[in-house]
């Protein structure tokens, strides 16, 4: 389980204590957790995009600060 999607459950939980116990902080707190997980996870994205693009240009020599 990636960093963004741990925070995105416990964000859900969060949410759903804030409903049932009528207290808006811990909505908030859980609104803020799920934010941060769709962030980590867009971030897990591209650095994965960025490796998938320099991998191969490593293996054949080529030096990826060159492009």
């Amino acid at each position: 389980m990636s960093g963004g999607t741990i925070d995105d459950a416990k964000g859900k939980v969060k949410e759903a204590a804030g409903d049932l116990t009528d207290d808006q902080h811990l909505k908030n707190e859980g609104k803020v957790d799920k934010g941060v997980g769709k962030i980590k996870d867009a971030v897990e994205d591209v650095a994965d995009k960025v490796k998938e693009t320099v991998k191969p240009q490593v293996a054949r020599g080529a030096d990826p600060r060159e492009n």
